[in-house]
């Protein structure tokens, strides 16, 4: 039995975990009206029990996916093995001191008694020393990266968002984070495991930084217009206006993708989608490995939390993608750290905490190099042939 224990630090980690497991106000007459109701988990794991009074005996969940994310047999015993993290204490005591506190147990929730104030160095080098372990930092395989410029816009243009707030931004993140677990939650007949796909989109140790899109992304208003077919969302997944990250795909080369489907999708469909999207001269690859492109298909489709902003479908699809175009957000993060770092601005505040400033000029090198990895992959090829254009 497999069992995902979700970490989350900091204040925007414990909203997005929030996210996926936040609690609603008890329906009347109901004992029980559901456990973590209103996200993306407990709405896809349909937690929710009869109303009171419940039968002597009453069974245990029948899903089989269900002790993935969620701890006990029984529904009213169901807590999701997570870990909240955070140097202040105000948005893990809104979990504490709220209708659903008994459910979380309280050593699963780590709070200091003051924040960092912005500051990483007093979080890494004093408030935070005692609370995480800085071996921590370098034990990450994979890391899915999220732009908030990205996400902000999505809002804006594609949801019709006006004013997004972080709620609107981690629900968002929430269904690209459901689509990535759904096949370590639900069974498939053609699923991709998620080592699975993690051996072939990490093809070098320090390239682990898939690019994840998502598909589709309708407002109510939209989906009545929008055939949403099994190829539109595959080409879409294949455009920047539906990145979690803002870069320009066609300015790279492509190593490795994973196309995860779900919802009303034959394996027909996206067979034709994927060798439709190979002959697509707009989208180069740098084949690595013969298989560059993978995709898995689950018949479970995707929540649609109620209040939300995307519409409801019944199928959706998550691309995970390790392009060498992801360079561009670090150089971007290069650039503005060069322009501040040659002004030593704030510089005072992290050496006052114990940073050394030689530090700083170690972290640009390092930022560099990783810039210079994805350009060395993309370029460097032994022979013209092994360079997949397409």
């Amino acid at each position: 039995m497999r069992e995902v224990i979700s970490i989350h630090v900091g204040q925007a980690g414990v909203q997005i975990g929030n996210a996926c497991c936040e609690p609603r106000p008890r329906a009347p007459r109901c004992r029980v009206s559901s456990l973590f109701s209103r996200e993306l988990y407990t709405l896809e794991h349909g937690l929710s029990v009869p109303r009171w009074p419940y039968p002597r005996g009453f069974p245990s969940h029948s899903d089989s996916g269900f002790s993935t994310f969620f701890s006990g047999d029984w529904l009213w015993e169901a807590r999701p093995p997570l870990l909240y993290v955070d140097l202040e204490p105000g948005v893990i005591d809104d979990v504490k001191t709220g209708p659903y506190r008994s459910l979380f147990h309280p050593e699963t929730m780590i709070t200091g008694k003051e924040d960092a104030a912005n500051n990483y160095a007093r979080g890494h080098y004093t408030v935070g020393k005692e609370l995480i372990d800085p071996s921590w930092t370098r034990h990450s395989d994979c890391s899915f990266m999220v732009d908030n410029e990205a996400i902000y816009d999505i809002c804006k243009k594609n949801l019709g968002v006006s004013s997004p707030s972080f709620s609107n931004l981690n629900r968002l993140i929430a269904q690209v984070v459901s689509s990535i677990t759904a096949s370590l939650r639900f069974d498939g007949s053609l699923n991709v495991d998620l080592n699975e796909f993690q051996t072939n989109l990490v093809p070098f140790p320090r390239i682990h930084f898939p690019l994840a899109t998502y598909a589709p992304l309708l407002s109510a208003e939209k989906a009545g217009h929008e055939q949403n077919s099994v190829a539109e969302m595959t080409f879409a997944c294949f455009e920047h206006g539906n990145q979690m990250v803002k870069c320009d795909p066609k300015e790279g080369k492509y190593m490795a993708c994973c196309l995860l489907y779900r919802g009303d999708v034959v394996p027909k469909d996206t067979q034709a989608a994927v060798a439709s999207i190979k002959t697509k001269r707009t989208i180069r690859v740098r084949r690595l490995v013969p298989d560059w492109l993978q995709d898995g298909c689950l018949q479970r489709p995707p929540a649609c939390v109620p209040g939300g902003d995307l519409a409801k479908t019944t199928r959706s699809l998550c691309m995970l993608a390790n392009t060498t175009a992801i360079s561009a957000a670090w150089g971007r993060l290069d650039h503005k750290f060069d322009l501040m770092y040659s002004k030593r601005a704030f510089v005072h505040w992290y050496v006052g905490e114990g940073m050394e400033e030689g530090e700083f000029s170690e972290a640009g090198e390092d930022l560099a190099a990783l810039e210079k990895d994805y350009e060395e992959v993309g370029t460097d090829s032994a022979d013209a042939e092994e360079e997949g254009e397409y």
